[in-house]
């Protein structure tokens, strides 16, 4: 009897005292995985399982191995898990963008110098008289095309007559009038000024600038187009997740972990319906993503023949071969309409006219300098958008995509559905977008993020142009330039002591969208496609027998406390 006795008290005392933990060896755990992750000071950890009536969001009836403290820094770690996750998901995307973005600079600078060596070279060959004075307009001519392909604001129709400007007094004085082989800095000026009126260059002034402002536009357009895909990427990298968001993620992630579930994880209908809800917002920017990459498709088509940069660029030597050839045919009339707007001219007489000019129009071909296939921009752009068009539908697929790819057990075992281990989570999986939350048991959305509704605005502004259509209300395309300064959207979710604001009436929290310009040092990956997942209905999960080890040992204690505690009653 004295040993049945002695039985009855040890049980009742495991059920007091280990009710939903078993022992504090779950507690040791615990401390160790807090640890390892880095979570907090281990200090927060209670020595032994107590009961949790302070808790927020972990609530549970069985004891537990959280305090209130422990909660707020899981809670933390669980923002910190998935925003890492996200700029992971995002990284060879935004690599793939980056580096192209590079990629076209470079190449434009690089058929700068190539156009403005062989238009030298032309000059230098056919009319060698002129061509060491000619290097510096045009060196000015190729260092404007290049500003403004790179998004000064400069007129293409001003820069291209400038340099015809400064042209015309080097053609009078070395090709019209030969014998003139320098003439004073008043007189030339006079001479470039009477050159809008004489047009000595005839049509050529305006195709060059027409065909510059056109292939121009489409190449100025691809790179600030690039520029806001980056500028959309960190955006969502950094989406600030509402209060509803991060508590969900917290009982997802670490609520288990205050019943010693270290290693537990969420049901897959669990998890999409968390993930959903928190990027609900996200979605929404599917459909304009889906049009930007199409758009991108539509404009690289457009860039061919006189849209072509790469072509209008390696024939402004032939351009400027035959307008200067023009002048020097019509010279007896420019030199009549000169005389008569200036005057005679002020000059010193030439020592050795014969050796310096030539006028031979035909000295060497006129054929555009050789580049690789592989090197043009044309191929360069279709390699890009073979790339980019896997990742048409990223936004659409990427909440399903993390709890598939990183979140989720796939091998049938049980899960945990927020509040227990169980075979299968039984609620309603809702869909994608902001609507659709409307029905989700675990995260609700109140409204869009207005950040991710400015970001949308632009992506609709930008498809507008990259489809060539004109947009008034929304200004010139400078304004969605990634550049023009930081964009400040106020988070507008509650903030509370849970949440590490640092106090109940904490700091407004800000966030800024950054112009990314440069490929930046912590974009790294490769060209790994992401899989996507077509949302189809929820199917059930597989049932399976039993409760977890962990939560069920209640059970397993009440069997042999209930023959003890009727033994007591009958005494």
């Amino acid at each position: 009897m004295g040993a049945l006795w002695t039985n009855c008290i040890f049980l009742l005392l495991a059920c007091c005292c280990g009710s939903g933990l078993g022992s504090s060896n779950r507690c040791d755990e615990v401390r160790k995985v807090f640890q390892l992750r880095q979570i907090g000071p281990v200090q927060l950890l209670p020595l032994s399982p107590r009961p949790g009536p302070d808790l927020q969001v972990c609530v549970s009836k069985n004891l537990t191995c959280c305090t209130k403290k422990m909660e707020e820094k899981y809670q933390l770690a669980a923002r910190r898990d998935i925003q890492n996750l996200l700029q992971m998901s995002s990284t060879s995307l935004k690599f793939l963008i980056s580096r192209n973005v590079a990629a076209f600079q470079e190449t434009f600078e690089v058929l700068m110098r190539q156009a403005e060596n062989h238009t030298n070279a032309v000059l230098q060959e056919s009319y060698r008289s002129m061509a060491d004075q000619a290097v510096g307009p045009v060196r000015e001519l190729f260092t404007d095309i290049g500003l403004f392909l790179l998004g000064s604001e400069l007129s293409v129709d001003e820069l291209v007559q400038r340099f015809f400007d400064a042209l015309f007094p080097l053609v009078y004085s070395h090709l019209i009038n030969p014998g003139l082989s320098d003439i004073s800095p008043g007189y030339a000026e006079c001479v470039r000024s009477s050159g809008r009126d004489v047009r000595p260059f005839g049509g050529a002034p305006a195709l060059l600038a027409d065909q510059i402002a056109r292939s121009g536009v489409s190449g100025k357009l691809l790179l600030q187009a690039l520029h806001l895909g980056i500028e959309v990427i960190n955006t969502t990298d950094h989406l600030q997740l509402s209060r509803e968001c991060r508590r969900a993620l917290l009982k997802m992630h670490y609520c288990p972990h205050c019943q010693g579930l270290t290693q537990s994880k969420p049901c897959m209908g669990y998890c999409l319906n968390v993930m959903r809800g928190c990027l609900a917002s996200m979605a929404e920017i599917d459909t304009h993503w889906r049009e930007f990459v199409r758009s991108l498709e539509g404009l690289s088509a457009r860039m061919h023949g006189p849209q072509d940069l790469e072509q209008v660029l390696l024939g402004v030597h032939t351009l400027l071969h035959d307008a200067v050839g023009q002048a020097q045919k019509n010279g007896p009339r420019l030199s009549a309409q000169v005389h008569k707007l200036c005057g005679p001219p002020s000059r010193k007489p030439a020592h050795s006219v014969s050796n310096q000019h030539s006028s031979s129009r035909e000295s060497i071909p006129l054929t555009a300098p050789i580049r690789a296939s592989g090197d043009s921009l044309a191929v360069k752009r279709r390699d890009f958008l073979n790339s980019l068009r896997h990742y048409r539908t990223y936004y659409g697929g990427l909440a399903d995509q993390l709890c598939v790819s990183e979140l989720v057990f796939g091998d049938g075992l049980s899960c945990w559905n927020g509040t227990d281990m169980v075979k299968s989570y039984t609620l309603r999986v809702v869909g994608n977008g902001i609507k659709a939350q409307s029905a989700n048991p675990e995260v609700k959305v109140k409204e869009a993020d207005p950040v991710i509704n400015q970001i949308i605005d632009k992506l609709k502004h930008i498809n507008q142009l990259l489809q060539g259509k004109s947009i008034p209300k929304l200004g010139s395309l400078d304004q969605i330039e990634t550049g023009s300064g930081d964009v400040e959207g106020h988070y507008s979710g509650d903030c509370d002591d849970e949440d590490g604001c640092g106090g109940s009436g904490g700091d407004e929290v800000k966030r800024k969208v950054s112009r990314v310009s440069k490929l930046s040092p912590d974009v790294t990956g490769d060209h790994k496609h992401h899989h996507h997942y077509h949302h189809h209905p929820p199917v059930e999960e597989s049932e399976m027998e039993g409760r977890s080890r962990g939560l069920g040992l209640t059970g397993a204690i009440w069997v042999f406390i209930l023959p003890c505690l009727h033994m007591l009653l009958a005494l």
